[in-house]
C-alpha cells in the first residue's frame, strides 16, 4: 500500500470512531484480522466483537470526539497517539466489568498500532487505551 493509501485507511477508522460508526469501522478490517486491545482479556476475531467493543464505548461516551496528535506511517502500518473527549453518561464495559455512568466529563489518550494487508483492510490491529488515566478521571481510581 502506497503512504496515501495508509493515510486514507487510518482516516476512514478514526472518521468512523468519531461518528460512532462501529459499522463503518468493522468495513475496515480484514476478514483474517486480529485485534488485541490492553483492555480485552482475549484478542478479537470476528466482526461481532469488533462491533460490541466498538459500541461499548460510543454507549459509555455518546458525546465522545477523537483526534490523531501524532502519526507515523512505515511500510505497511501506521502508530498512532490520539486524544479522545467524552462524558461518561452511560454504561462502561471495560474488562469484562460494567460500571454505571459516572457523568464525568474526561480527555484521555491512546495509541494504536495497526498493520494493513494488500487488500487496503487492516490485518492486525493493537489498542492502547490508557484505561487507569480514564479510570482516575472519573473518579473510580485513586489519583
Amino acid at each position: 500500500m502506497s503512504r496515501e493509501d495508509l493515510e486514507r485507511l487510518n482516516d476512514e477508522g478514526i472518521g468512523a470512531w468519531d461518528r460512532h460508526d462501529p459499522d463503518g469501522f468493522v468495513r475496515l478490517l480484514a476478514d483474517d484480522f486480529v485485534w488485541i486491545d490492553d483492555t480485552t482479556p482475549e484478542p478479537m476475531r470476528t466482526r461481532d466483537a469488533a462491533r460490541a467493543y466498538t459500541q461499548a464505548w460510543f454507549t459509555a461516551f455518546p458525546d465522545m470526539h477523537i483526534r490523531t496528535t501524532s502519526m507515523v506511517i512505515e511500510n505497511d502500518q501506521v502508530a498512532c497517539e490520539l486524544e479522545f473527549t467524552g462524558t461518561n453518561t452511560g454504561t462502561l464495559a471495560m474488562g469484562g466489568m460494567e460500571i454505571p455512568a459516572t457523568g464525568k466529563p474526561i480527555t484521555s489518550r491512546g495509541t494504536y498500532f495497526l498493520k494493513a494487508d494488500g487488500n487496503g483492510k487492516i490485518k492486525e490491529f493493537h489498542t492502547h487505551p490508557d484505561a487507569a488515566g480514564m479510570m482516575m478521571q472519573l473518579g473510580l481510581m485513586p489519583a
